[in-house]
């Protein structure tokens, strides 16, 4: 990817756009770094991020701090059991003065869209975004639309209240590249959210600190970060490894394993390397590939969860340089 002066990009321009999203996020999002370095890691892998958790945490906090930290369009869905699918995806309305249909694109057609409490929202509904987050389009009346890049689905569901929901397939699932909890805070991190969240919306004073045009020639660097065939083999390790796992019934799927080595090349820009460590993908591994899994009836006698047989994959499987 060049620009019109013909610069292409670099991965140090990479790494500091990446950088500065950071920074930023996490002066509204206290005390959860990691989850908002996945953030960051979705983005510049081109995946899309479901941030899974109970009421009150901070889960469209994140979604909306990442979203002002980017100068770009933005619109966000909240989801309810009567949200249309042309809601999301936009409807042909018939103009009478052309005498012709006109398209009207619906919420999804922005860089970054904020879908909030996604499982609230019907499996037709849900549906509706599979195209958009696999394929970068939106079909409507057998004509196609592209959307525009960056394109980022940042989701948000509540997996404790069941009454009204819709819990998400496990296709949808499989489209987001990266599921992450943000957890209760710490004692002292709650404290400073008590300090500094009670009067002023810190939202309010996050400004942009990258532009549409500045993430995607992040993204474009990202793609250039070197894979070792070993590693690759290890990512295959890693995801055949659940697909015959006792204590699974569903392992990942070659999408999943596509995903992980996107997410490890972003994860070593965003750390100012040109190549992934296993490292990476050791700590990807479960954000990555756990929300894909479906546990066996062992698994659930034990009371395993995927990303407890996740961990024991990844410990048990050798890393490159490690092999007999």
């Amino acid at each position: 990817m060049t620009t019109v002066d013909g610069q292409a990009p670099t991965l140090a321009e990479a790494a500091a756009t990446a950088g500065a999203v950071r920074q930023a996020v996490r002066r509204v999002v206290v005390g959860k770094d990691h989850v908002v370095d996945l953030a960051v890691v979705t983005l510049l892998a081109e995946g899309h991020l479901l941030v899974e958790d109970v009421p009150g945490v901070g889960k469209t906090l994140l979604a909306k701090a990442l979203a002002r930290s980017i100068d770009c369009s933005v619109r966000r869905i909240q989801f309810t059991p009567d949200l249309l699918p042309s809601d999301v995806t936009g409807v042909s309305i018939w103009n009478q003065e052309r005498g012709d249909f006109e398209f009207r694109p619906g919420a999804v057609f922005a860089n970054v869209v904020i879908g909030d409490e996604i499982n609230r929202a019907s499996p037709k509904t849900q549906s509706a975004l599979l195209e958009s987050m696999e394929e970068q389009q939106v079909t409507v009346d057998g004509t196609t639309y592209p959307l525009p890049p960056p394109f980022l689905v940042v989701a948000t569901q509540n997996p404790v209240e069941m009454d009204g929901t819709y819990p998400l397939p496990e296709a949808q699932r499989d489209r987001f590249m990266v599921r992450v909890a943000m957890g209760y805070p710490r004692p002292e991190d709650e404290l400073r959210l008590l300090d500094t969240h009670v009067g002023d919306d810190p939202l309010l004073s996050l400004a942009p600190v990258a532009d549409a045009e500045s993430v995607r020639r992040a993204v474009a660097a990202v793609r250039g970060v070197h894979v070792s065939d070993a590693l690759r083999r290890y990512v295959l390790d890693l995801t055949q490894a659940t697909r015959t796992h006792p204590d699974l019934r569903l392992g990942a799927s070659p999408r999943a394993g596509l995903q992980l080595v996107r997410a490890g090349r972003a994860m070593a820009a965003l750390q100012g390397r040109d190549h992934v460590l296993p490292d990476d993908v050791r700590a990807l591994a479960g954000p990555v590939l756990a929300h894909r899994l479906l546990p066996s009836s062992r698994g659930r006698t034990a009371r395993k969860d995927p990303s407890g047989v996740v961990a024991e994959i990844v410990g048990a499987t050798p890393v490159p340089g490690a092999r007999g």
